[in-house]
Formats: structure tokens, sequence, C-alpha cells
């Protein structure tokens, strides 16, 4: 559900989160480290400036940062800034009017879905994301037992059939 965009800003915010305090990188070393178009990510990283996640210095010994602690910036709040989520308060089909007195088709279905991503990204942290990529496989999740890697079941999804 998040864009390559996100993605790419995401994936900055947890290398910028390992920085030592004070420390900057420029936006060509940080590309390189995540992989992501060398312009592409510093206009990305720009936007993120302005919008007050990260902060910018030029010149030597200058480039990126987050703003504050990255136990203290949500990924709800990186990924509004690029996808504008709160836009998703809206009908999934258009509807100018969609409530639980008057829903579309597939409002009763999308709710529960949305509001547990959103949950999810308000709830994550960008210290949750360098927590998780610092653990190795073999680490699991710190607690010195191997992550499950067997596949998990997928629930099972009931098709959509409009009715009239």
């Amino acid at each position: 559900m998040i864009t390559r965009t996100g993605v790419h800003a995401l994936a900055a915010l947890a290398e910028l989160a390992k920085l030592p305090h004070g420390g900057y990188v420029g936006a060509a070393e940080l590309a390189e480290r995540i992989d992501a178009p060398r312009n592409y990510l510093g206009k990305l990283l720009k936007s993120l400036s302005q919008e007050g996640i990260l902060e910018s210095q030029k010149g030597k010994g200058g480039g990126f940062r987050l703003a504050r602690a990255p136990e203290a910036i949500s990924l709800y709040e990186v990924i509004e800034t690029i996808e504008h989520l709160s836009r998703w308060n809206g009908c999934f089909l258009g509807r100018p009017r969609c409530s639980e007195e008057s829903p579309c088709a597939v409002h009763r279905r999308w709710g529960p879905i949305r509001d547990t991503y959103l949950d999810f990204l308000r709830d994550t942290r960008v210290s949750d994301l360098v927590a998780r990529s610092a653990s190795s496989p073999a680490d699991g999740d710190g607690s010195g037992r191997p992550l499950d890697t067997q596949p998990q079941p997928v629930p099972s999804v009931e098709p959509f059939h409009e009715s009239n």
C-alpha cells in the first residue's frame, strides 16, 4: 500500500536514524546506501525537510539528519507528507456520502482494513525500523530465537459481488 516513494522515504529515515548524534549525510551518499536514484532522493529529502521531519545543512560536512529523535517520528507522519493519507477518510468508491448509516458496497469491509493500516502507521516509529533492520535473521527478534520463516496461511477473502 506504500508507494515506491514512501518506501524510499522510510529507508532514508531509517539510515538517518543510525547517524551519530548531530551527524549529517549527503543525499548522494544516502541514495547509494538505500539504492535510490540520487536526484529523486534529493528532492524527496528536501520535501521532508520542508515538512520539519528532516534538517538540512549546506556546505562541507552538511547534508540531512532527522529533525527529532527517531522515537518521535511516526511512519504516518512521513507517509502523510508523500501520499496524503488523511484523504482516505472518504468513500473507497468515491461516493460523496458514505457512512455506517448509508454505506457503499464495500464500506463495512474496507473500513476495518483502512483503520488497521493507518493505526499501524501511527503506532510505528522510525526507531522501530532501525531496531528491526539491526536484527539479523539468525537473531530473529533479538531474543536469541530464530524467526519463524515458514510461510503463513493467507486468510481467505470472499469475492466482491455487487448487488443491484
